[in-house]
């Protein structure tokens, strides 16, 4: 078994942190739905701007707005404003992740949804695992249009 990649929101920025708050991240509901994100999930955290890493686990915010809230000790890494990215995570067989098709939402300034992307997983002709990053609606997307 391995651990793959279940849902991605890349670039979101912190709207908050709230330190006497008992831990976790708060993020809008809607945006975990979208992505695929659980309420009391397991996410990992990755400052863009600090380089800071951590675990926590979801809470689901208002629906609608927007928000992205660092809770607790988590409140530490972070500073209203950075760009974060926070990844779900599952374990499995190669088949599973194929069958997955996880979801990466970007965003825009204000924590509007930027893109809407699926990590495609598949054999090649010869067998062997490969990858594609395509659009929802399954466009591919050059891996160099996506950095930068």
């Amino acid at each position: 078994m391995q651990q793959y990649v279940r849902a991605k929101l890349h670039g979101i920025r912190v709207t908050g942190a709230d330190l006497n708050y008992h831990g976790s991240i708060t993020i809008d509901a809607e945006l975990c739905r979208e992505a695929g994100l659980e309420p009391l999930e397991f996410v990992e955290i990755w400052n863009k701007m600090s380089g800071a890493r951590i675990s926590t686990y979801v809470i689901y915010g208002v629906p609608g707005s927007r928000c992205c809230i660092l809770n607790g000790a988590a409140a530490r890494t972070c500073q209203v404003g950075d760009e974060v990215i926070i990844a779900s995570s599952e374990w499995g067989l190669a088949d599973d992740v194929i069958a997955r098709r996880p979801k990466v939402l970007t965003f825009k300034p204000g924590n509007q949804i930027d893109e809407r992307i699926v990590y495609r997983v598949f054999r090649n002709a010869t067998g062997e695992l490969d990858m594609a990053i395509e659009t929802d609606a399954g466009a591919p997307l050059d891996v160099r249009d996506l950095v930068g």
